[in-house]
């Protein structure tokens, strides 16, 4: 099977990212990005983003989680500690955090350190949950081989009957991770290929050093 791509082309014309406009925090460049795309672009998922680890086997991996939270100290998602990237979290917290949005032809890629989020935070977001989400919560183990979609549907009736009038507490193997962002770059698309990159970078002094990157 073979395919040649070498012909698709698009022009990337809907907006510039200059040094002369940018704030000396990049969590409040990454604030304004988020409401412009969420407001003003047609995204599926604005806070859908690709987590990047590097895995127990040697080998980096990537999937697409959901961004539940992000403040001026970094950014929250949730997922089974016990999971595959849960295990390469745990093993090595340095991951790599990205976003493509493609209506606004613009990328945040975040480079951080991940860290367990308190209990309680995982407490409070659990408790927020759809009912079905919090018992599919119980029912997955999450990355390990399964027979079968039979067994998953045949335990997940089983524990909606068990749980039906109970409260669904939280698993302490689900909870919610906080990346720590040590460097972030803006990506904007530009006509010709000559797009610009504006990469922030973490200082001993906690300030944040200011670049323009080649694209």
């Amino acid at each position: 099977m073979e395919k040649d791509l070498g012909k698709y082309r698009k022009s990337y014309e809907r907006g510039a990212l200059l040094l002369r406009d940018v704030p000396e925090n990049p969590l409040e460049l990454f604030q304004k990005w988020f409401h412009e795309v969420d407001q003003y672009f047609i995204e599926d998922e604005t806070n859908a983003m690709t987590v990047s680890t590097l895995g127990l086997d040697g080998y980096p991996k990537s999937r697409v989680v959901l961004l539940k939270r992000y403040t001026y100290e970094g950014f929250i998602f949730y997922t089974n500690y016990n999971s595959e990237k849960g295990k390469a979290i745990e093993s090595n917290p340095n991951v790599c955090l990205s976003f493509f949005w493609h209506g606004a032809e613009r990328q945040v890629i975040i480079k951080g350190k991940a860290e367990k989020i308190a209990e309680n935070l995982s407490d409070g977001y659990f408790e927020s949950r759809p009912r079905g989400s919090q018992i599919g919560a119980l029912v997955s183990n999450q990355s390990e081989v399964v027979e079968d979609r039979l067994f998953l549907e045949g335990k997940l009736k089983e524990l909606e009957a068990a749980y039906e009038g109970k409260e669904v507490l939280r698993p302490k193997h689900w909870g919610g991770y906080i990346v720590k962002p040590v460097e972030i770059e803006f990506w904007q698309g530009r006509p010709n290929r000559l797009h610009d990159r504006i990469r922030y970078k973490l200082q001993e002094d906690f300030d944040w050093k200011i670049e323009r990157l080649s694209p």
